[in-house]
């Protein structure tokens, strides 16, 4: 072991970094390091673990608690092989259904699910997936570098399903079949292994879908009647983005990575609010350095009941809120460092990170369990 650690995150102090309790969202926080081994943790305002568990899988991106206070979990499926060099950085496969104490509840398979997987309160998931395109069907997919398809020419499409309680299949959706070719095309950095990769997916009120796809810089919104695109963002607003949600007022709260984003010499992130009846972005945060807060991957935003928003700064395992004025009240940094458990993913990321996918605040009304000891 050198004597000066070569982890620069890791020379970094973790844990509790900054907290503002008059400013703050008092709750919990939520989260699950990506190279663990399971381990879920749910902390409070100061930083403490006030609960802990410990699932049979890897964390497939992330986790969530429901209404009832129980907790949905997406995990990696174990002795797969890679469709191509990235699918174990993001694969998933396993979604479980685990009470507090870490009893599965219930489980869905599909071992080409990817990035999310939303639990609904009633059972049902969301989620996305992949299928092969191959021959001319794989030639039709514009931009991408050139020659980066997978093994065979293939390029992988995404899917959209959604399962019952039982994992019958309830609605699908094919990229393939509905999104032009022409209007989508692949940034021409990305490799063409993989189109268009949708990053994240999520119900709307009014019972459409709302996706991200990160390679074409598109948030979309899917009709769940027809599988037409309803709603697209403008060119150029987001950039390589992820997990936008719908607000109460039916505005978009979006991660904006930023990794491309045109007109800007200096790549940052931000997280924006978009007015979908204008495509404006009406409400934005980006750190007074703006350099010092760049997420080129992953990353999420949950806005708070109070009107803060708490962000995820995923690769540098980074929470933090902010208030709508851009205060910011609350930090933590994830001290949990491992590496990715398969050769493949360690060659493209050989560092130990502390990176987590998704985090989430909750009030102490939404984890009744934990006040009563469970």
């Amino acid at each position: 072991m050198p004597a000066i650690d070569q982890n620069s995150r890791r020379r970094r102090p973790t844990g509790l970094i900054a907290l503002d309790e008059t400013a703050a969202f008092a709750g919990h926080t939520l989260f699950a390091p990506l190279t663990g081994t399971g381990e879920t943790y749910l902390i409070d305002l100061h930083g403490r673990t006030v609960h802990r568990w410990k699932l049979p899988y890897r964390p497939g991106r992330h986790a969530r608690l429901l209404g009832d206070g129980t907790l949905a979990y997406n995990g990696v499926l174990p002795g797969r092989e890679p469709l191509f060099p990235m699918w174990h950085k993001y694969r998933g496969g396993a979604m479980l259904h685990a009470a507090p104490d870490g009893r599965i509840l219930r489980e869905h398979r599909d071992p080409l699910q990817h990035h999310d997987a939303h639990h609904l309160d009633d059972g049902r998931i969301l989620y996305t997936a992949l299928e092969p395109l191959t021959g001319p069907d794989a030639a039709a997919v514009r931009g991408g570098a050139p020659g980066s398809e997978a093994a065979g020419g293939t390029v992988w499409a995404d899917t959209i399903k959604e399962v019952g309680p039982d994992g019958t299949l309830l609605w699908s959706w094919r990229a393939a079949e509905h999104l032009d070719r022409a209007s989508y095309p692949l940034h021409e950095a990305y490799a063409r292994e993989h189109w268009p990769l949708i990053n994240s997916v999520t119900p709307l009120r009014d019972g459409n879908v709302l996706a991200s796809l990160r390679s074409v810089s598109a948030v979309v919104v899917i009709s769940r009647e027809t599988g037409d695109i309803l709603w697209r963002s403008r060119h150029g607003t987001v950039s390589q983005q992820h997990a936008p949600t719908e607000l109460d007022d039916g505005r978009l709260l979006v991660f904006d990575n930023g990794v491309f984003r045109p007109g800007h010499d200096v790549p940052h992130s931000r997280v924006v609010e978009i007015d979908r009846a204008r495509g404006d972005v009406v409400w934005e945060y980006r750190d007074p350095a703006r350099e010092f807060f760049f997420a080129p991957f992953m990353g999420s935003a949950q806005r708070l009941p109070n009107g803060n928003t708490l962000v995820t700064d995923s690769p540098s395992g980074r929470l933090f809120e902010v208030t709508a004025e851009g205060y910011l009240c609350w930090e933590y940094v994830v001290p949990y460092f491992a590496g990715y458990g398969e050769s493949e993913v360690r060659g493209l990321f050989p560092s130990e990170p502390n990176a987590v996918f998704r985090a989430y605040r909750y009030a102490a009304a939404d984890i009744p369990w934990l006040e009563a000891g469970a």
